[in-house]
């Protein structure tokens, strides 16, 4: 007598082959998008304050509109046309990239310097950290109109002091001659520009692991080809992000020169920046063609930079 194996009871939920079947997705519409809900938010930001504006910018330096702001009509290319064809508008940009170049370098290297400053330990480093914050944490229009105060001709402190000494024979207009106001100018931009550049490669410096270090001791490596062969090579992260978030805002940097300066004398004293903002005085839609062009520059420095310094490599 044969033994047969016992059906199955039905709703047992196994088929034939006797494996259960796949459970049916039952995920409703909203969890379908994945992520999606969480970062519209971002994207809807980004759109309303990135994209639109710059769409907008490139829309309004086609047109033709008056100084009340009324819209007579398309222009078509006549503003670039007529931007090209100022006769300041090689001298302002020939400026504004030696500008940008300048205060970038100088602040990378003394960036450095006090990063490494900073990673030692010595008395008073807190106090110190603390203090290289204050800068950073005032606005740029009042470091810069302080700035200006101080090199008044008549009641500035600096000519007073130079008086006293003896170093002058009579007082010096040092923001009214583009040959010294440029270094002033930009001696501000870096110190406004040094707190957060030295804390990002401060923080970079302290990501580097000690035993590193202790196994270049070990293999008898000398200070400098430490330095070069460990510190630069790990601090290129940190080195890359102050290069890029400087470029940018030195480039587009505006309180400090129209505050000690207004670009003046005439366009003597003028960034790209400047000049866009003085254009809107007498043709909003050439101002508009400016700030197209500056975009497209700022871009260009950034990518020239990232190509430079082959910054998708790794060491």
């Amino acid at each position: 007598m044969s033994l047969k194996a016992p059906p199955s009871p039905a709703g047992s939920g196994r088929g034939r082959s006797g494996r259960a079947p796949r459970p049916v997705s039952r995920r409703g519409g909203i969890a379908r998008l994945g992520p999606l809900p969480w970062i519209a938010p971002v994207i809807l930001l980004i759109l309303a304050v990135v994209v639109w504006p710059v769409i907008e910018l490139i829309r309004t330096s086609f047109l033709n509109i008056s100084i009340a702001g009324k819209v007579r009509g398309s222009a078509g290319t006549d503003k670039f046309k007529k931007l090209f064809e100022e006769s300041d508008f090689g001298a302002v940009l020939l400026w504004t990239v030696v500008w940008t170049l300048v205060v970038v370098s100088v602040t990378m290297l003394l960036s450095l310097a006090l990063a490494q400053l900073f990673n030692q330990k010595f008395p008073g480093r807190r106090v110190t950290r603390w203090a290289l914050i204050a800068p950073w944490a005032a606005s740029v229009l009042m470091t810069a109109i302080g700035f200006k105060w101080m090199l008044n001709q008549t009641a500035g402190v600096l000519n007073t002091l130079m008086l006293d000494l003896g170093l002058i024979d009579s007082s010096k207009d040092w923001l009214g001659r583009p040959e010294t106001a440029w270094p002033w100018m930009m001696a501000v931009a870096v110190f406004v520009s040094l707190p957060f550049t030295t804390y990002t490669l401060l923080a970079g410096l302290q990501t580097i692991p000690q035993e590193v270090y202790e196994a270049s001791r070990i293999d008898g490596a000398g200070s400098w080809q430490t330095y070069r062969h460990i510190t630069l090579p790990m601090l290129r992260s940190a080195f890359l992000v102050g290069v890029v978030i400087n470029l940018i805002n030195v480039f587009n940097s505006f309180p400090i020169i129209w505050a000690m300066t207004q670009g003046g004398p005439g366009y003597d004293t003028s960034t790209s920046m400047v000049f866009m903002y003085k254009l809107k005085e007498t043709d909003i839609g050439e101002s508009a063609a400016m700030s197209v062009v500056n975009f497209l520059l700022v871009v260009v420095l950034v990518l020239i930079f990232l190509k430079v310094s082959r910054w998708n490599e790794e060491d």
